[in-house]
């Protein structure tokens, strides 16, 4: 069984950095392929980025490629998000499965366990 519980979430002005933790509770995260997913009102919840367990090779989706970027140290994932966007704010979440493929897992059903979320709001 693992818990995650995410932090750092705030407000920013566009333009500005924020990161995201993701710490694991539980056995090593480092033996999970870890997701970020994000939800902006209205919205369905997305895809963001992955960090896989194989290799802590990394994956993001489209709107935040070459901006984000996931990190792994001990049992905490970092979610470091630089030149935010208005379109950024959502409420982000981790989530977590014991995977060792070589897909990267970027669909939310491919996770078994999730953190509660915490609120990223860009000002423009």
């Amino acid at each position: 069984q693992v818990q995650l519980a995410e932090s750092g979430g705030g407000l920013v002005q566009a333009g500005n950095s924020l990161t995201l933790s993701c710490a694991a509770s539980g056995r090593a995260s480092n033996s999970y392929t870890v997701g970020w997913f994000r939800q902006a009102p209205g919205k369905e919840r997305e895809f963001v980025g992955t960090i896989r367990s194989a290799d802590e090779s990394t994956k993001f989706a489209d709107p935040v490629k070459g901006r984000f970027a996931i990190s792994r140290n001990g049992n905490t994932v970092y979610l470091q998000m630089n030149s935010l966007k208005p379109e950024d704010t959502a409420v982000y979440s981790c989530a977590a499965v014991r995977y060792y493929g070589a897909e990267y897992r970027i669909r939310s059903v491919d996770y078994v366990y999730w953190g509660q979320g915490t609120q990223v709001t860009v000002s423009s």
